[in-house]
Parts: structure tokens; C-alpha cells; sequence
């Protein structure tokens, strides 16, 4: 049994791969301690920290089927009048950024303070995106509103996953 255990331990060398040497930090330096050599391989280091996500990506986490998206938006928040069928813009526009989006859904962060079952009123830049949509989710943060609304009709096509 030791002859075995001496053999495995002589054997050893010839199957580890030799250390490659740290290309910026060049070779290690051995030193010496009475006969014996002590070679310095490891280096401490932090690792960086995870980058965190933004409020509206804690939203997200409700939504399955959001995917991250970028697309600069108009909303105003509009009500209807009594036969509920002319919505009639009820507040100042404002300009922002939906960062997340499903099929029926839209996320993002404003600085209107905004309630549940709010209607608002998004629109892009170019006119491809011009609809109405309810608010299902908020989230108030200081200084942010964090928003997930629901649109009121089909909107075909306005995200298209690969």
C-alpha cells in the first residue's frame, strides 16, 4: 500500500501541467526559506461586483415575458369623457423610455406620479407606436414612478422576438 502511494506521489509530475507564467505580472519570483523554495502563484483580488439592476428590471421579474427593449416614448395620461368613447388628454406630456415590453405590456420609469387603472396615452417618434394603455403595476421609488401598463387594444407587431 505505501509503494503504491510513493509511486502515485513520484508519478505525480508527469501528469500535472506545468503553471503558465502570469504574462503581467512576469514570473514568480521563488525565495528562500532555509532549503526549502517557496514560489508565490496566487495573487489576492476582488472580484467586481455584479452590475445592478435598474427598478424597472425589479418589475420585470413579474413579467415572464418581458424582454429588455429601448424605445423613447410619449405619454400623456388621459381620461374618458362620459360615454367613454373619445379619450380627452388630462395631463402634461412627458418624455420617456420604455425599457422593458411583452406583447400586451409596457415598463417603464416617470417622474408623473401615475395610479393603478390610470389610462395613458404612448407614442413614439415616427408614429409606429400610437395607442392607449391601462396601468396594471406601480412601483414608487424618490424622485421615480416605475409604471407596467397594459394596452387597451391589440397592438400587432410593435415587439418582435427572434
Amino acid at each position: 500500500m505505501v509503494l503504491v502511494l510513493l509511486l502515485f506521489l513520484h508519478n505525480r509530475g508527469f501528469w500535472l501541467p506545468k503553471a503558465l507564467p502570469n504574462r503581467e505580472e512576469g514570473e514568480p519570483k521563488p525565495h528562500q526559506k532555509g532549503r526549502k523554495v517557496y514560489v508565490n502563484l496566487a495573487y489576492s483580488a476582488t472580484a467586481p461586483a455584479r452590475a445592478q439592476t435598474s427598478p424597472v428590471g425589479e418589475l420585470a421579474r413579474f413579467f415572464p415575458e418581458a424582454t429588455p427593449v429601448r424605445i423613447p416614448v410619449q405619454f400623456t395620461r388621459s381620461s374618458r369623457t362620459g360615454d367613454c368613447s373619445q379619450p380627452v388628454a388630462s395631463g402634461l406630456p412627458e418624455n420617456t423610455v420604455i425599457e422593458f415590453g411583452t406583447s400586451r405590456e409596457v415598463l417603464f420609469a416617470c417622474t408623473t406620479p401615475l395610479e393603478f387603472a390610470d389610462v395613458l396615452r404612448l407614442r413614439n417618434s415616427d408614429g409606429s407606436l400610437d395607442t392607449e394603455a391601462s396601468v396594471v403595476a406601480v412601483q414608487y421609488h424618490p424622485g421615480a414612478t416605475i409604471v407596467a401598463a397594459r394596452f387597451l387594444n391589440a397592438v400587432p407587431n410593435w415587439i418582435v422576438k427572434s
